[in-house]
């Protein structure tokens, strides 16, 4: 069952058609992200929203959807008043019963749990650790469109971008290539427990799944702990601070948000930058002109078309929320891709420009919640383009259109084909 015909089977059409026209006038717009045209291009909707109604109250979804940039900075930087708990939200579907199946990873924790957690794995996932992957990373790379030569044409998603952060991160935890599949198919379910409506069939699979893992990792952890190797699981492992370590299950736990946070996001961020590229073909060209330029370009394609559209908190408190406070308990969602496109803080936003001058993205998240693996992703985007430039002339959009997952987090292509020639190739 598709995630839409899901969320009908779930809500039921007619009820779901009486929302929206309700929403709708309501508030004059109305925020309906599984619906086909906003999967294609959301930025036209996060526009209205910004413009009508920043702090808009869906429906629907029963979250309160907050659109531009001030408003999710200061909120995703304000742990105090809005927490990453969100089993402590009332009134939503899906995403509240997903959660208190599974055991809290880092992502969903608060001070001071999330600050034990985040020093120990910090001693684990080192500036140094990453920088040392980059000559791995750009190998695999290479080795990836070694097996797509001799095509003229070839599905990057498949064939490139999602197999790339999937290597890198079996390498870091030290998990055989032989089970890369598995690992493909269980962080694109898992990638399920973050959206704000799911059926009760996909909450079963979810849970199933972090099962499946869970018992995988297990191994893996006991086999560590007697026998260390240079790997992430026994740089877990072997976290101390304070006398504290991590538990065998804070240790799953942890893993399982890495496998989830450092394959599909980066997945998504180097198919989505590579669509915006071939958009615009006068980026494009600059870049092969200019290379240097590719640390810039990576921070401009995480802005124009982030990988993380949406994050959420639960109000503590009764804290402000735009003209009123909203109660406690009130789930929050924070556009990140809105933020992203907000004139009010980024000039002519709606333009791919790689040498723009006012930096400052939002799509690894603010404050104590900001992305640990931003280092690697941006890496390994960094990577990957230079990868394709230096061993493709010309790349252009192939025979069937890219198509977006229905996801309402993680934007990412289902599909990309590419048309490509080599260099020396006529």
């Amino acid at each position: 069952m598709t995630p839409k015909n899901a969320i009908r089977a779930a809500l039921g059409p007619v009820y779901i058609r009486a929302r929206l026209v309700e929403e709708r006038l309501r508030s004059g717009v109305a925020w309906w992200p599984l619906a086909t045209d906003f999967i294609a291009d959301p930025y036209p909707s996060y526009r209205r929203l910004r413009e009508i109604d920043p702090f808009h109250y869906s429906i629907l979804t029963r979250l309160v959807v907050v659109s531009r940039f001030a408003d999710v900075d200061r909120i995703l930087r304000d742990h105090r008043n809005f927490s990453n708990d969100l089993t402590s939200a009332r009134h939503a579907r899906g995403i509240v019963a997903t959660r208190k199946k599974l055991k809290p990873s880092m992502l969903a924790l608060d001070p001071p749990d999330h600050t034990r957690l985040r020093g120990l794995v910090n001693r684990a996932f080192t500036p140094r650790s990453v920088a040392e992957l980059e000559d791995f990373i750009r190998a695999t790379a290479h080795r990836l469109v070694d097996m797509v030569e001799g095509a003229d044409e070839f599905d990057l998603m498949k064939g490139f971008a999602a197999p790339l952060p999937m290597i890198v991160i079996a390498r870091m935890i030290g998990v055989p290539e032989r089970d890369l599949r598995r690992f493909k198919v269980w962080s694109s379910r898992l990638a399920r427990a973050l959206e704000p409506v799911l059926a009760p069939d996909e909450q079963e699979l979810v849970y199933r799944t972090h099962q499946q893992l869970a018992a995988y990792f297990e191994a893996i952890v006991e086999q560590r702990r007697r026998t260390p190797r240079d790997d992430l699981v026994s740089r877990l492992v072997q976290a101390e601070e304070q006398g504290d370590r991590l538990t065998r299950d804070e240790t799953i736990v942890m893993l399982r948000l890495l496998l989830l946070a450092g394959n599909e996001t980066t997945a998504n961020l180097i198919g989505n930058g590579v669509r915006a590229l071939l958009r615009h073909p006068g980026q494009l060209a600059l870049l092969r002109e200019q290379p240097e330029l590719l640390p810039a370009a990576v921070e401009e394609l995480l802005r124009y078309d982030s990988p993380v559209q949406l994050d959420m908190r639960v109000a503590r408190r009764d804290p402000d929320v735009g003209d009123s406070a909203v109660p406690s308990g009130t789930l929050i969602g924070l556009l990140i891709g809105s933020a992203n496109r907000d004139p009010e803080r980024f000039r002519r936003p709606d333009e791919l420009d790689i040498t723009r001058s006012d930096h400052g993205n939002i799509s690894f998240g603010r404050g104590i919640h900001h992305c640990l693996g931003a280092p690697l992703a941006r890496l390994e985007a960094r990577v990957a383009l230079e990868v394709l430039l230096e061993r493709f002339d010309r790349i252009a959009f192939g025979t069937r259109r890219p198509v977006y997952r229905r996801s309402i987090v993680l934007r990412g292509l289902e599909h990309f084909d590419v048309r490509v020639s080599r260099r020396g190739v006529g």
